[in-house]
């Protein structure tokens, strides 16, 4: 589809998806976006929808409305459908919407340093991570208490790490499992690997919360 020249007003509200997208990992609800410019019922924001993806500006496929990336021609962003809004307080009217999706930006934005590594054994159940479950990490120093990938003595763990005067303690969250403990005389035989930021299984993806440890 071939791109046409945009009104002043269809550039602004093109503009405002693009940087909403960019700075929140998912679109922007109706009433948001009624809010921001003023209109007077969310028929206008379906107007504006259609002529932007008449004039090749927006994709529509299975997922609803997609912004269509700059340089490829292609969707800028693929995940799950956002369908429309649903109260947690009175009643409402049910409306149908295509908000964009949810993408794994929309939970992790620095997406592009992410890595995987598929977890083996039970050590740490008791933080919901079990064996066979795929641990997400940044490439990030772990701070005291945090959950992270160790490797040590060609050995890698996945364990919460405590740095004190005696060295390192990588904590296990199953009571079956003991510490492990590292003397300072062997830390260049320890590389950390990760900080442990969120796990994924069948159920589901998992992102890990900050929590503070004494």
């Amino acid at each position: 589809m071939s791109r046409r020249q945009l009104t002043s007003k269809q550039h602004a509200f093109l503009k405002y998806l693009k940087e909403y997208l960019a700075d929140n990992g998912i679109w922007p609800t109706y009433r948001e976006i009624v809010h921001t410019f003023g209109y007077r019922s969310p028929n206008s924001v379906t107007q504006n929808l259609q002529a932007l993806y008449k004039k090749g500006f927006l994709l529509r496929d299975e997922e609803g409305f997609q912004l269509v990336d700059d340089r490829s021609g292609r969707l800028q962003r693929r995940g799950i459908p956002i369908k429309g809004i649903i109260t947690a307080g009175l009643l409402q009217e049910a409306v149908e919407e295509d908000l964009g999706s949810i993408t794994l930006e929309s939970l992790f934005p620095d997406l592009d340093r992410l890595f995987a590594i598929r977890v083996s054994g039970m050590s740490m159940t008791g933080a919901e991570i079990h064996d066979g479950d795929y641990v997400l990490l940044m490439p990030d120093d772990v701070k005291n208490g945090d959950i992270g990938a160790v490797l040590y003595n060609g050995e890698t763990t996945l364990k919460r790490i405590f740095y004190d005067a005696d060295g390192l303690r990588l904590e296990p969250a199953n009571p079956a499992y003991d510490d492990i403990y590292i003397k300072p005389g062997t830390f260049e035989e320890v590389r950390i690997l990760g900080r442990y930021v969120g796990h994924v299984n069948r159920t589901g993806i998992f992102k890990h919360t900050e929590m503070a440890h004494a």
